[in-house]
């Protein structure tokens, strides 16, 4: 049988424009309902086999449904105007793909669909209809099935049965009962899915349930009866109609429907601009492979700013692809070296990378090094390639001497991609980098932080260059090699190219780095990266006997709690297995399951979150989440914190990302030590375990209240200004004014309520959050803030501010000039919409206090090595600084840092640290 596939355009067009993010071309149109339909196009092609198509939307003007009953889809908002401006270059791009494009004045697409349906099975094809509407079900048949690509659901007879409860033939029957609020049509009050069912299972069909209506008893049945009138009109506006003229649309028939060949020219144009930057290369390939050359991007508009998700977001600009033409080369003869050495002393600047054995920084060797100082010129240095045949290799120690002035020399300009490791790489073998004037993944953190830093993904996104990647030349998971197995040839492509494509991203991004946000890479991030190296290096001293003890005695509370844990289960179980909690908890405890969220396969969940509510009620759920909180802190630090103590340092050295967080946190990883609980007794004995050697002091000193502190700088509210100049509590303060109470008379709770709502505020919590954190009710709630806002005006003031700025610009902004970009902002999903715009509240706060703390770790560090001091910066966690400081520097230190800190910019109010010492971290608490 041959195929004919149906697509309901319109339906995918709504339901693409409410689901897709606020998407944007190059210059700033909306293209989100674009993007969604065309992806699904692109699927079906992929995946459903077809003779035949056609994409079916509805067309401008009345139906005859208008006609029959005024009132129909009275209830439909007027389409948005984002969506309006999307229907002409959907239509556009559906024809360019081949799909023949239906849309027929007077009726609905569900009607050209249920004709063209009809036509086609009685002329013995089999029909696949494409689409999310319930109504269309009616036209299911044994030759008709629909698809739904958004939920992957597909629906025969049978399916239909099983999702309605009556078969095809009763669907019309079923809808016309139920009636249908988004278009209006009215159905029997009260009758819902399951009343419908039970009717048409009793009476057989609409005409019978409407022939005993006198028989149905309760409010149902009085609705029924009141129903009787309008039930046929509403059957009429719910059925299908499969007898539309489409002569003038299909003088061929069915044969008009061939699929037909795509346009790869207009796909290209249209591609590019909408700015979907992947189909656009896909486009040109094809154009390339008919003997067409494709036209090139407008540039102002590739560079145009844009707003988007991941590396892979259809909404990044386009670059104009340059030629270059690549002359890689290789070094291994000494001739060759005096080459690159000659090239090296006189370039003014050189991009430099490393090829290694390890990702670890500390565990990492030298494998080869590659640079390039002019666009598509590169040279790769191999050192201790090994293979069988493997060509003759420049000595290694003797290479990394003639080299080593050169890369200490800090008057030799130097760039590249996180060059922080690369330092570290070269420190391993007794060699300080020098000379770091640029670094191209901070350069697209400060441009893009919304999006991926690689440098496979900057290639494409700022280059229109497609890069060599690692797992093509070393394979993946068990089979992978070492870099150092690559053949050298291999490598010289690989490596020269990564040298190469640094240089020019240096050049296509430098640009974009105008105004305050060179500042922020200038000031901030470039030398950030120099402190956060040296704390790296230096590392933490840990106490591996006492994490063992702490390890032991975590290991037996884990088994006295599992004991208590069978005991309130009545039964032994696996507390891990969330299959077994959920039979242990709803079935044999028998926990009502009302409010209680089910996971994908029908069970109820067991999450943090849901524990955490039958926490309030009910023993074992609390059990059951302090052994989870237990079993993590013993897996994740006592056990494993030992086993990460460089053998070679006798401390363990964690690794801070700079270009992860988009609010400008620094991220820690392998181990992680931002994420060590402090709430709890166990989680702060853990920091007990992180020590001063003899004759030194950890010293701790975290800013008091800093994002508080910036909401009054950047709100200017009066009130809050002075609360915080006068030095007062300010969570006092704020109870004195919500509660219109007396400074010294704000009791407890009341200055309880006033710290959840200053804190509240700054992270968009919503009255329903405040309650439920105060055990309060809604209405005392919203009686809180609504008194917060009128005593402090200027944060509602700037709230509304930086909202309307955020959808103006796509972004926010912090002190310094960050910005913190915000996809969903313009979203048509409110939900996306509101979290965006909470996130624009709380962004520039959380932000600027990321920039402080990179201040002020740059002043006290370019302090402590002026002044030749011995102390060392070891950590950074959030808005805190740790040191380890020599006995006999520990009072300046003390003395000294909270001022740095508080200096390290100036705000309209103080800013406050507060230092501490001791043997441990967590003495110097």
């Amino acid at each position: 049988m041959k195929t004919l596939l149906l697509i309901d355009g319109s339906s995918y067009l709504y339901r693409a424009f409410h689901a897709m993010p606020d998407l944007r071309s190059p210059e700033g149109l909306p293209t989100g309902a674009i993007y969604g339909v065309v992806n699904m196009l692109r699927r079906l092609e992929k995946d459903v086999q077809f003779d035949y198509s056609a994409c079916i939307f509805d067309a401008k003007g009345r139906t005859f449904r208008d006609d029959l009953y005024p009132e129909y889809k009275a209830n439909r908002p007027s389409m948005p105007d984002d969506l309006r401006l999307q229907i002409a270059p959907v239509h556009q791009l559906v024809e360019a793909l081949g799909w023949p494009l239906l849309a027929v004045e007077g009726v609905e697409a569900d009607d050209v669909i249920g004709t063209l349906a009809t036509v086609a099975e009685q002329q013995g094809f089999r029909v696949i209809v494409s689409t999310g509407d319930k109504d269309i079900a009616q036209l299911v048949t044994p030759n008709v099935t629909l698809v739904n690509t958004m939920t992957n659901e597909t629906l025969d007879e049978a399916g239909v049965v099983e999702k309605f409860g009556v078969p095809p033939t009763q669907i019309i029957d079923y809808l016309t009962l139920i009636g249908d609020k988004v278009d209006n049509v009215p159905g029997v009050e009260k009758c819902g899915p399951k009343t419908a069912v039970k009717w048409l299972e009793a009476y057989g069909s609409l005409d019978g349930v409407i022939e005993h209506a006198a028989e149905v008893k309760g409010v149902v049945g009085d609705k029924l009866r009141e129903a009787l009138p309008r039930l046929p009109l509403s059957r009429e506006l719910v059925t299908i109609k499969c007898d539309v003229d489409l002569k003038k649309e299909l003088p061929q028939g069915l044969d008009d429907l061939e699929h037909r060949a795509r346009d790869a020219a207009t796909l290209a144009d249209a591609f590019r601009t909408h700015g979907f930057r992947t189909w656009l290369k896909e486009a040109e390939q094809w154009l390339a492979d008919s003997g067409v050359a494709p036209a090139s991007a407008n540039g102002e508009a590739a560079q145009a700013e844009l707003f988007g998700g991941g590396g892979d977001d259809p909404v990044s600009p386009v670059p104009v692809k340059a030629t270059v033409e690549r002359d890689y080369r290789c070094v291994l003869t000494a001739a060759q070296l005096d080459e690159l050495l000659t090239g090296l002393a006189s370039a003014p600047v050189v991009s430099f990378d490393t090829e290694t054995t390890s990702l670890d920084p500390f565990a990492a060797r030298l494998v080869g090094m590659s640079f390039a100082w002019q666009e598509g010129l590169a040279y790769y240095l191999p050192l201790a390639h090994h293979y069988a045949g493997v060509p003759e290799q420049l000595n290694f120690d003797a290479t990394l001497a003639v080299l080593k002035p050169w890369l200490e020399d800090a008057n030799r300009p130097k760039l590249g991609q996180n060059l922080k490791y690369d330092r570290h790489v070269l420190a391993n073998h007794g060699i300080e980098l020098a000379g770091i004037v640029d670094d191209t993944l901070l350069q697209s953190y400060v441009i893009e932080s919304h999006l991926t830093h690689n440098m496979d993904d900057l290639a494409e996104r700022h280059l229109g260059e497609t890069t060599i990647s690692y797992e093509e030349i070393c394979g993946k998971g068990a089979k992978q090699i070492g870099f150092a197995e690559v053949d050298i040839d291999t490598a010289t492509r690989y490596s020269a190219e990564d040298a190469d494509i640094t240089l020019r991203l240096d050049h296509a991004m430098k640009p974009q780095l105008a105004g305050r946000l060179m500042d922020v890479y200038r000031d901030i991030e470039l030398p950030a990266s120099v402190v956060l190296y040296a704390m790296e290096r230096t590392g933490v001293l840990i106490d591996r006997q006492r994490l063992a003890a702490q390890s032991h005695e975590l290991g037996l509370k884990l088994v006295e709690l599992e004991q208590q844990a069978y005991e309130l289960a009545g039964q032994p179980f696996n507390l891990n297995s969330p299959k077994q909690l959920q039979e242990i908890l709803f079935g044999k405890l028998g926990i009502d399951t009302k409010g209680v969220k089910k996971t994908p396969s029908g069970g109820y969940s067991t999450d943090e979150g849901v524990l955490e509510k039958l926490a309030l009620d009910h023993p074992l759920p609390k059990l059951i989440l302090q052994n989870r909180s237990l079993a993590k802190l013993k897996s994740t630090y006592t056990d494993k914190l030992p086993l990460q103590i460089n053998p070679d340092t006798g401390r363990v050295h964690t690794t801070y990302s700079q270009a992860v967080a988009v609010t400008g946190r620094l991220a820690s990883t392998d181990p992680n030590l931002q994420n060590i609980p402090v709430r709890t007794a166990e989680g702060r004995r853990v920091r007990e375990a992180f020590i001063a050697p003899p004759g030194h002091q950890i010293v701790s000193a975290d800013y008091s209240q800093i994002e508080l502190r910036i909401m009054a700088h950047l709100s200017g509210d009066k009130g809050l200004l002075a609360a915080f100049q006068s030095g007062a509590d300010i969570h006092r303060a704020t109870a004195a004014e919500v509660f219109g109470v007396a400074l010294d008379a704000v009791s407890a709770d009341q200055r309880r309520a006033a710290k959840a709502i200053n804190f509240g505020l700054i992270y968009g919590m919503s009255q329903y959050g405040l309650a439920a954190q105060l055990e309060i009710d809604n209405a005392q709630a919203k009686q809180f803030i609504d008194r917060y806002f009128m005593r402090y005006p200027g944060v509602a003031e700037y709230m509304q501010r930086t909202r309307d700025a955020a959808r103006e610009q796509g972004y926010v902004e912090t002190v310094f000039g960050r910005r913190l970009y915000l996809p969903e902002i313009r979203s048509s999903n409110g939900a996306r919409r509101a979290g965006a715009e909470r996130a624009a509240i709380n962004a520039p706060m959380q932000g600027t206090a990321a920039d402080l703390i990179k201040l002020a770790m740059i002043k006290v560090h370019a302090w402590l090595t002026e002044q030749g001091l011995k102390s060392r910066l070891i950590m950074q966690v959030h808005d805190e600084l740790v040191l380890e400081v020599p006995d006999a520097e520990l009072e300046l230190i003390k003395r000294e840092l909270p001022r740095l800190m508080a200096g390290a910019a100036t705000l309209a109010v103080p800013l406050l640290a507060e230092v501490g010492a001791g043997d441990s971290w967590e003495a110097a608490h």
